[in-house]
């Protein structure tokens, strides 16, 4: 089951259903099935202390990915700051839920195994993201 929570900011994500939609959706492609997934809305200091505490990483990020799967079976936590978000969408030149959408897949593609710290993971995830985006609207219906 996917969840979503807001910690230190107020925030009302829209697209629960569709998204749920969408990121089964996701899974079954990959051969996976969704477990429990945890959406976490933050700010930019609340996933910067997450960085630091859990990862020893002194720098923002957009997305934190705990991943507790079990097999085929897809779990984990995603915290995504949405100051981060609205920073990239403005810097791409995208819409803020066309980013907050593809920084959403990322974290699911991280716990279907996926990885971007060489170029050719950051390649592969990109094209992935790409791929899971272009056919979002089609499968919310």
């Amino acid at each position: 089951m996917t969840k979503f929570f807001t910690e230190d900011i107020r925030f009302e994500f829209k697209q629960k259903l569709q998204t749920k939609r969408w990121l089964r959706f996701v899974a079954e492609s990959e051969i996976r099935k969704l477990g429990d997934i945890n959406i976490i809305f933050c700010s930019d200091s609340y996933l910067l202390d997450i960085n630091m505490k859990y990862l020893q990483h002194d720098y923002f990020t957009d997305i934190i990915t705990f991943d507790y799967c079990e097999g085929k079976l897809l779990s984990g936590d995603l915290f995504i700051s949405i100051d981060s978000v609205r920073e990239n969408a403005e810097f791409y030149q995208v819409e803020f839920s066309d980013e907050l959408n593809r920084v959403i897949v990322h974290g699911l593609l991280h716990l279907i195994g996926y990885d971007d710290h060489t170029e050719e993971e950051l390649k592969t995830m990109r094209a992935k993201e790409n791929y899971y985006l272009s056919l979002r609207d089609t499968v919310i219906g």
